[in-house]
C-alpha cells in the first residue's frame, strides 16, 4: 500500500552549498486558492527564500510559486507565507536565529498524505573558502570513485 502523496516537489540545492546546516524542522505551509495545484506541478521556486520568526509566528519570504494556469484569482507569487510550527519549535527556532550570522532556510517542499511541508534549516552561512574546499573535496572522491571503477573493468 503506497501513501498517498509523498513525493518530493521543489528543493533548494543552493542551500546546502551555501549554508552550515545545524538543525532541521518539518513544518506546514498555508497556501491559498490553486497554489497548491501550481506547487504540485512543480511550478514554485526556493531560490531566495528564507523564513524569519515574527511575533510569535514563522513567516516564509521569497518563495515564488507561479499562478495556476486554471484558476480565476490571482495572487501575488512572491506573497509571504505563514508556516505551522509547535510553540516550542518556534521558541527554539527564535532562540537559535538570534545569534549572529544564523538564519532560517528553506530547503524542500514536497507532500505528506496530501499536504504540503516546508523543510526548513536552522543555518549559518559557510565562507568563501568552506565552499571552494567542499567542492574540491567532492572533485577528489569522484576522481578516487573513477579510479576504482577503472579498476574493476
Amino acid at each position: 500500500m503506497s501513501r498517498r502523496g509523498d513525493q518530493l516537489v521543489i528543493t533548494n540545492r543552493r542551500a546546502r552549498h551555501d549554508y552550515h546546516l545545524l538543525d532541521t524542522y518539518e513544518c506546514g505551509i498555508v497556501l491559498e486558492g490553486a497554489e497548491v495545484k501550481s506547487i504540485r506541478n512543480g511550478r514554485a521556486n526556493l531560490q531566495d527564500a528564507y523564513a524569519r520568526v515574527e511575533g510569535g509566528e514563522v513567516w516564509l519570504y521569497g518563495m515564488h510559486v507561479s499562478p495556476y494556469e486554471f484558476s480565476r484569482g490571482t495572487l501575488d507569487p512572491l506573497r509571504r507565507r505563514k508556516l505551522l510550527l509547535h510553540r516550542a519549535e518556534i521558541a527554539r527556532i527564535e532562540r537559535a536565529t538570534a545569534e549572529k550570522g544564523v538564519t532560517l532556510v528553506p530547503l524542500r517542499v514536497y507532500f505528506r498524505d496530501g499536504r504540503a511541508k516546508v523543510e526548513i534549516a536552522v543555518a549559518r552561512g559557510k565562507a568563501r573558502y568552506d565552499k571552494r574546499h567542499a567542492l574540491a573535496e567532492r572533485d577528489a572522491r569522484r576522481e578516487a570513485e573513477r579510479a576504482l571503477k577503472g579498476e574493476r573493468d
